[in-house]
C-alpha cells in the first residue's frame, strides 16, 4: 500500500557502514532505514500538512487495514474500489498530499501504522489478535525478501525482545500507545477489533461511518462489503498486482494461528503481549489444551 512501497532498485550507501550495496531494492533500503534513528525527522516532515478535520485510521501492519480501506472507499465515495483508487484517495501520512477530502468539513481519512501522536486528534484504532498479526507480517516481509531470519527470532522482535522487525516498534508498545492516548475513551476515539469487523461487517462499518460523520443507507454499506469480499479483493489484486508473489491479499483469517504456533512460540507471545491481548478482550491459550503445531517455516506461513 502507500506506506509500504512496491519493489524497485537502486545503488545506495548504507549509513551504518558507508559501504555501497549494488542494486539494493529501494523498498528494502527504506525498510532497513525505517528501523534507524533517521526515521524520526522524516516522520516529522510526513506529518506536516494535516488538517483539523482529518480522521486517522491507525493500525499495526497486517491488522486488516487493506480490506477496511477498500470498503470505506466505496462507502465514502460511491465509486468502485481498486488499489489505484483507494491508494490515491485514502492515503497514509506517507502519501505527501494525505489523500482526497471525503469527509464533512473537507476532512480526509489518513492511514497510519505509527504509534499515537499528538497530531492524531480524532482516530479509529483498528486492532487484530497479535497471534494472527505475527504470522501475517512475517509472511509478508519474507515474501518481499525484507526479513531473512527465522520465525522464532521474528517473534522475539515482534514482542520487543529482539531486533525490531519493522519501523513501527513492537506490537505491544504500538497498540498500547493508542489505548493509553489522550483521546482514548473519548468521543474522538473509536476502537475496532478486526475480528468483530469480519463477523459483523455491516454493523461495524455503519458505526465507523457514523464516527466519520457520514450518514448513509444500510444498503449502500452492505453493497460495499459485498463488492469487497475476499474473492473480489483477490481478483482486484490480479488486475493490479501489489507484490511479485501476487499474494498481498491473504486469507484475512480470524484465529488462523491455531495449529500454526508451537507451545513455546505461543508462550513467548503471551508472556510479552498477553496483558495487551487481555486488555483488548482476547483470551490467552499458553499452557492450555491447544494443539501444538510443528515449527513454522517461511514457506508455511499463510
Amino acid at each position: 500500500m502507500s506506506d509500504r512501497p512496491k519493489q524497485n532498485t537502486q545503488t545506495a550507501v548504507l549509513p551504518a557502514t558507508g559501504r555501497k550495496e549494488a542494486r539494493v531494492p529501494k523498498s528494502r533500503l527504506r525498510y532497513v532505514l525505517s528501523k534507524t534513528a533517521l526515521r524520526v525527522p522524516l516522520e516529522w516532515v510526513r506529518h506536516r500538512g494535516l488538517r483539523p478535520a482529518d480522521v486517522f485510521l491507525g493500525s499495526y501492519p497486517r491488522s486488516g487495514r487493506t480490506w477496511s480501506r477498500f470498503v470505506l472507499h466505496e462507502i465514502l465515495t460511491g465509486r468502485e474500489s481498486s488499489f489505484e483508487a483507494v491508494n490515491s484517495t485514502l492515503q497514509g501520512v506517507y502519501g505527501g498530499s494525505h489523500g482526497i477530502p471525503v469527509l464533512p468539513g473537507g476532512g480526509r481519512v489518513v492511514n497510519t501504522h505509527e504509534s499515537y501522536r499528538k497530531e492524531y486528534r480524532r482516530a479509529i484504532c483498528l486492532v487484530r489478535d497479535a497471534r494472527d498479526v505475527v504470522l501475517s507480517e512475517y509472511s509478508y516481509l519474507r515474501s518481499l525478501g525484507f526479513y531473512r531470519g527465522d520465525f522464532d527470532e521474528f517473534i522475539a522482535g515482534f514482542v520487543g525482545k529482539g531486533r525490531p522487525v519493522n519501523g513501527y516498534g513492537p506490537w505491544p508498545d504500538q497498540v498500547s500507545s493508542w489505548l493509553d492516548s489522550p483521546i482514548a475513551g473519548s468521543p474522538n476515539f473509536l476502537l475496532v477489533k478486526y475480528e468483530d469487523l469480519r463477523r459483523n461487517p455491516d454493523e461495524w462499518f455503519e458505526r465507523i461511518s457514523h464516527f466519520l460523520g457520514v450518514q448513509l443507507s444500510r444498503e449502500r454499506i452492505h453493497q460495499a462489503v459485498v463488492n469487497n469480499s475476499l474473492k473480489q479483493m483477490r481478483e482486484k489484486e490480479r488486475n493490479q498486482p501489489q507484490l511479485p508473489t501476487n499474494d498481498f491479499v491473504r486469507t484475512g483469517s480470524v484465529q488462523g494461528w491455531h495449529g500454526k504456533l508451537t507451545e513455546a512460540q505461543l508462550e513467548l507471545i503471551e508472556q510479552h503481549a498477553g496483558s495487551v491481548l487481555v486488555r483488548l478482550g482476547y483470551p490467552l491459550y499458553a499452557g492450555s489444551a491447544e494443539p501444538v503445531a510443528a515449527p513454522v517455516s517461511g514457506s508455511a506461513v499463510r
